[in-house]
């Protein structure tokens, strides 16, 4: 197969052992920056134009689209599902994940479990904003916050109120959601390929932070999840229209609650916690599924 991988670094860990993957298994791969991709929008012949010559040919591709490059990055993923190649994760599906409210939108219509979450335009309501979600403590999340930046946990309702005006003040959007206390700081990474979890890990958060992130000094280690945590993976993924998704829970007293889906996540953390070649198995999920010429189905808002 020719395969392009959609990013703006190859240098990245993920995006070099996607290419390490695919040429270990005797398939075309390239790298290819979606910011310096320019489109021939027409009915007729569709194009997708990289450093000035038109990509033809391809078999799949793979979206490794930056948070920030959201809106470019899935007008060029279109454009190539227009042109018939396939992808494991749709346009529609990656903007869907990445509009936080959207997404938990999404999950809550397909009966999944959440942490109870409050969303409001004006400051007048704050009072019953936060009454919402069972008082204080609770944390408060910028919607376009990514890798736990603008997360702020505000242990007195005092506290809440004044970190939501100021926000509201600089007319950010925010979300506002209960605290799962008994998470202790931990959250769980399960990596969809497909429809299966192929990896999952724990990832406890620094002494002192509620927030897991890896890269905030965070730990990880391989665990075993329950049936109903598998369940809810894989049901958060296909709610998205995800086929390669990373997928966040907290354990909570009422069960798995999703913090979010991921639709790039990062391989180097889960595979070296589990020790499972994410990457190959994402080219094997390729070699199964793609069809060159077929046009993907579409998903449902």
């Amino acid at each position: 197969m020719k395969i392009a991988i959609l990013s703006t670094e190859p240098s990245l860990y993920s995006t070099r052992k996607l290419v390490e993957a695919g040429e270990k298994q005797g398939h075309e791969v390239q790298v290819i920056d979606y910011l310096r991709c320019y489109m021939n929008i027409t009915s007729m012949k569709p194009q997708v134009i990289y450093k000035g010559e038109p990509l033809e040919g391809l078999d799949a591709i793979i979206p490794r689209i930056g948070a920030s490059k959201t809106f470019y990055g899935t007008a060029v993923v279109r454009q190539f599902e227009m042109m018939g190649v396939f992808t494991p994760n749709p346009s529609q599906a990656i903007s869907q994940s990445r509009d936080k409210l959207h997404c938990l939108q999404l999950l809550a219509r397909d009966g999944i479990g959440l942490p109870v979450t409050g969303f409001a335009n004006s400051t007048k309501d704050i009072d019953g904003l936060i009454n919402t979600v069972g008082g204080a403590p609770l944390v408060i999340k910028l919607l376009e916050g990514t890798q736990g930046i603008g997360v702020v946990l505000t242990e007195t309702y005092q506290a809440a109120k004044s970190v939501i005006e100021a926000f509201r003040g600089l007319d950010a959007n925010i979300l506002v959601q209960e605290f799962i206390k008994e998470a202790g700081g931990a959250d769980l990474r399960c990596f969809v390929v497909g429809d299966k979890v192929i990896a999952s890990m724990k990832r406890q958060g620094a002494e002192g932070e509620f927030r897991s992130n890896l890269h905030r000094g965070g730990k990880a280690e391989k665990i075993k999840l329950t049936p109903e945590e598998r369940s809810t993976a894989t049901r958060s993924a296909k709610a998205m229209g995800l086929r390669v998704a990373g997928v966040d829970l907290l354990r909570s007293n009422h069960g798995p609650v999703v913090m979010e889906v991921n639709s790039s996540p990062g391989l180097e953390g889960i595979e070296a916690a589990t020790g499972v070649d994410v990457s190959g198995k994402i080219i094997e999920f390729l070699e199964k599924n793609a069809e060159k010429g077929q046009v993907r189905d579409r998903i449902e808002d």
